[in-house]
């Protein structure tokens, strides 16, 4: 056991050094306003790969791959990755560092651009990614309500407390019920700050998502749907009956949906909100 947790300390290390070696040498110093935290554990990464079960045919849209530590080990597993990375001067070292260590054959296509902002594939895919914390709600936004085609999963790098915030069904928030309009989510591992270089000031988890072939409900009933969640979710601590309750006919809808007025927007599930929309969409 000493050994082999030696040896995976060694290895961390060596990872580290390499990275930090690398972009000293070509002149980088990371922007923590676009959320650049270059992940260098690498059980980590073995975790990241392994939970998106990645096929030879597959192709992975990677979001934020900075100079290419995760894209490397990606390009071994995937026949084409799309990597989108919006800080220009990080362009030519993703190609030397993540295309010099994979293997021949494997496609890479990068593309400078806006991930919020990037049109996806209209085939599917799989989302894989290492993402700057800051875009983690408006990213799922735009991956699920603005591309052409579902993934058919994601594996993300996030924050720790977002991370829970969306697997916990007990006290959902906006996230929460917007991923599970689309897919199931579970946390695969919890990741320390000392796992990245710099190290952020959070704790971070790697989250993975299950994508349903099509959306539990459609696209009049979702957009309901965030129509009420808004309006409830700004007074959390409220019950419905003192948000929703004073909608038009508001009272109503919820009896219709079986929704008792004195409950607070956050413990509600997916099913029920669905009914909610259902019923305010008939008024």
């Amino acid at each position: 056991m000493a050994f082999i947790l030696e040896s995976i300390l060694h290895t961390a290390v060596m990872l580290r050094d390499n990275i930090a070696e690398f972009l000293h040498q070509n002149g980088i110093w990371l922007n923590k306003d676009l959320g650049q935290h270059f992940l260098i554990a690498d059980d980590v990464l073995q975790a990241i790969v392994d939970s998106g079960d990645i096929q030879p045919n597959d192709l992975i849209v990677e979001i934020g791959p900075g100079i290419g530590v995760l894209t490397k080990e990606l390009m071994q597993k995937a026949s084409k990755v799309i990597a989108i990375e919006l800080d220009a001067k990080l362009i030519p070292l993703l190609r030397k560092y993540a295309v010099n260590n994979a293997s021949n054959g494997h496609e890479l296509t990068i593309l400078n651009q806006n991930a919020l902002q990037t049109e996806l594939p209209a085939n599917p895919y799989k989302v894989i990614a290492n993402i700057p914390y800051h875009i983690t709600s408006p990213l799922l936004r735009h991956i699920f309500l603005e591309s052409p085609c579902l993934p058919t999963s994601l594996t993300l790098l996030i924050q720790r407390e977002v991370a829970e915030t969306i697997c916990d069904t007990d006290n959902a928030g906006m996230l929460t019920i917007l991923v599970a309009l689309f897919g199931t989510p579970r946390i695969v591992t919890m990741v320390d700050p000392s796992c990245f270089l710099p190290p952020p000031k959070v704790d971070s988890a790697v989250l993975h998502i299950d994508c349903l072939p099509e959306a539990k409900t459609d696209r009049v009933t979702i957009e309901e749907i965030f129509k009420l969640t808004k309006i409830a979710f700004s007074g959390k601590r409220k019950m419905l009956s003192n948000t929703l309750g004073h909608l038009p006919g508001g009272m109503e809808h919820m009896a219709a949906a079986a929704i008792d007025p004195k409950r607070r927007p956050q413990t509600l599930g997916i099913d029920e909100w669905i009914a909610l929309a259902q019923a305010f969409r008939s008024r």
